[in-house]
């Protein structure tokens, strides 16, 4: 048994760790067992967790299978890094269409959790870039399905939080580009009637938009970011310095509230001077907190939470406001608090988070009954609001907003491996 903890490091469990590097292994050590898949423990909470029980460890399934430079299709397997796809591909004109702020997750933990990026109004989530996927069963089935394919198992495994089987390899659609550049343009504003402004501005011109917004100054002051593929082939391309790392856990967080308010003025003021236009590399712009290696050690022996909630557009202006002023007034903040639209299209995944409206993240250090507290309060504006907390980033949401936040369950549960457990689906649907 060995002690395992998610990238929230809020607690560790001891857990029996099964490496797997072979595909047809993989079949056979699903086939008649228990456990749960885990990819590279990014998740920030309980999803990726199986305390006293077992954990399939699918980062030794990191082979690509095949890759078609003409057409971009790419067969991997599961446990391939994003990094590494993204590093192959981009010097054959292709990268992923879709990743989220980090790409040191697995292809399986990606599609488990169906991620998103800044580009949802054009691209949609990772989900609706996956041609197909094969899953083991506990039960030892073999499922092969896609879009076209077994749909309804495909539906149900993109955003199922890794409880209809264990995806074992996949196959995807990489989209061309024609280097490795982006065209950057940062927006300071100063309220979120403005932030709202410059989101539906800048949707048809403009890939990838996402705001930073200070969750301490109530007003919604922030920095909108907005990108395209620059179409510069031909400049030397350096992903940006060298990464650094957070040698240590510190014996307190150090983010608190004096850092916290230095850090927003400070980054927020900074940001003001460097508005307007700039070339970016695509690694350095996308995933800044990659070139700093376990950064979560920096919460704390505590850890942290995220927060991250997605509310319909026609609540958001209020839901938003009433957020960042719950949050001012709990003497609590994040200043990784990352404010965005996502577009009006329909996720694949039955249980997928991405939804028409506007999503709000944030890291809170753990602080006990004050940081619960405080999440009370933000669970009942999202409730009020008719919205859902993100399952991939939780480790706390109550079950009522779950099942209201997701109202595809019922179905979704037709899917489910028996087999198959975690924390949080014992803490969210019972087994």
């Amino acid at each position: 048994m060995v002690k395992v903890s998610s990238w929230g490091r809020l607690d560790s469990h001891e857990h029996d760790l099964v490496p797997l590097s072979d595909r047809d292994q993989a079949v056979r050590a699903v086939a008649g067992s228990r456990g749960l898949a885990q990819g590279n423990a990014r998740s920030y909470g309980d999803v990726c967790l199986n305390p006293d029980g077992r954990l399939w460890r699918m980062t030794g399934l990191d082979r690509f299978i095949a890759f078609d430079p003409a057409t971009g299709r790419l067969r991997c397997e599961a446990g391939v890094l994003l990094r590494n796809i993204q590093r192959m591909s981009i010097a054959r004109g292709w990268l992923l269409p879709v990743t989220p702020g980090t790409q040191m997750i697995t292809v399986g933990g990606a599609i488990a959790n169906d991620v998103h990026g800044k580009n949802h109004h054009v691209l949609g989530s990772f989900g609706d870039h996956v041609l197909g996927l094969r899953l083991a069963r506990t039960d030892g089935r073999v499922i092969d399905c896609g879009p076209d394919i077994e749909p309804g198992w495909f539906a149900a495994t993109v955003g199922g939080m890794g409880l209809t089987g264990v995806i074992v390899e996949a196959e995807l659609q990489l989209r061309r580009v024609s280097g490795p550049w982006l065209v950057t343009d940062t927006v300071p504003y100063r309220n979120l009637d403005e932030f709202f402004a410059l989101a539906d501005s800048s949707e048809a011109g403009w890939e990838q938009t996402v705001s930073w917004v200070d969750c301490l100054s109530g007003i919604g002051r922030g920095l909108f970011f907005r990108a395209n593929l620059a179409g510069i082939p031909d400049r030397e391309a350096q992903s940006g310095r060298k990464p650094k790392r957070v040698p240590f856990v510190p014996p307190v967080s150090l983010v608190n509230g004096l850092s916290l308010r230095a850090f927003n003025e400070t980054y927020y003021r900074a940001n003001v001077l460097k508005a307007g236009y700039a070339i970016a590399h695509f690694e350095k712009y996308t995933y800044p907190l990659d070139n700093l290696h376990d950064w979560n050690r920096m919460y704390g022996p505590r850890g942290f939470y995220q927060y991250q909630s997605v509310v319909p557009r026609e609540a958001g202006r209020v839901a938003i406001q009433a957020m960042l002023e719950t949050i001012k007034a709990s003497g609590q903040g994040s200043f990784l608090a990352v404010l965005k639209t996502f577009g009006d299209r329909a996720s694949r995944g039955m249980m997928s988070f991405p939804r028409p409206g506007v999503t709000l993240a944030l890291d809170f250090p753990n602080r006990g009954e004050r940081t619960n507290a405080l999440f009370d309060r933000l669970d009942a504006i999202v409730r009020d609001a008719g919205g859902r907390i993100y399952a991939a980033k939780d480790a706390r949401m109550p079950r009522d907003l779950f099942e209201s936040g997701y109202p595809r369950l019922a179905e979704f549960l037709q899917y489910r491996d028996p087999g198959i457990s975690s924390s949080m689906s014992r803490r969210l649907i019972g087994s």
